[in-house]
């Protein structure tokens, strides 16, 4: 074969090769995890750390740091919620 028809058959692969993975991206389905609730002791404690986010803002206090000597009763478990729900801010 000379390397015209090397470099066709080449062509040909690699746009059938890009055809096919772009018709997969397609139709499959994304890989999406349901979110877990979250309990009614995470939304209040989140709830809270929003009202203290908002109090130094209108203080003038508004650096985005806000620091906890402790966890509120009930709200031991509230980590990933409190990491998930502030994630989408920064």
């Amino acid at each position: 074969m000379s390397r015209r028809m090397w470099v066709a058959a080449w062509a040909v692969l690699c746009v059938a090769g890009i055809a096919a993975t772009a018709a997969l991206n397609a139709f499959s389905e994304p890989d999406t995890q349901p979110e877990k609730p979250v309990s009614a002791e995470c939304a209040e404690y989140i709830a809270d750390i929003e009202a203290q986010l908002a109090k130094a803002k209108v203080e003038g206090n508004d650096d985005g740091v806000l620091a906890f000597t402790r966890t509120r009763v009930g709200a031991d478990g509230c980590g990933d919620e409190i990491r998930g729900h502030f994630s989408g801010d920064r």
